[in-house]
């Protein structure tokens, strides 16, 4: 709780928004994991997506912004095992 507490507001709703961001895809990938079907994900959308991030890590970097990288790099990760996953199973019907 000590961390938090020197964390300003900005700070804090930064990285709530991040860890919202980082989540969001996870109930997709978890349904294509056990449905092991993917051929509906939109591969030019996830790369989009990725390019974003990559540029959202690369402007913490820049800034210093743990936070900013962290979350980022959680998302990037989600995005990036989703697309795997997208040509793993992409004749599964």
């Amino acid at each position: 709780m000590s961390a938090i507490a020197g964390l300003d507001t900005t700070q804090i709703v930064g990285i709530v928004a991040g860890i919202f961001t980082g989540v969001s895809l996870l109930p997709q990938l978890i349904k294509v994991f056990k449905e092991k079907k993917a051929e509906n994900i939109s591969i030019v959308m996830l790369l989009i997506l990725m390019i974003g991030l990559a540029g959202w890590i690369w402007y913490g970097a820049l800034k210093d912004d743990l936070p900013i990288m962290i979350t980022n790099s959680f998302s990037f990760l989600i995005n990036a095992l989703l697309m795997f996953l997208r040509f793993k199973y992409k004749d599964n019907k």
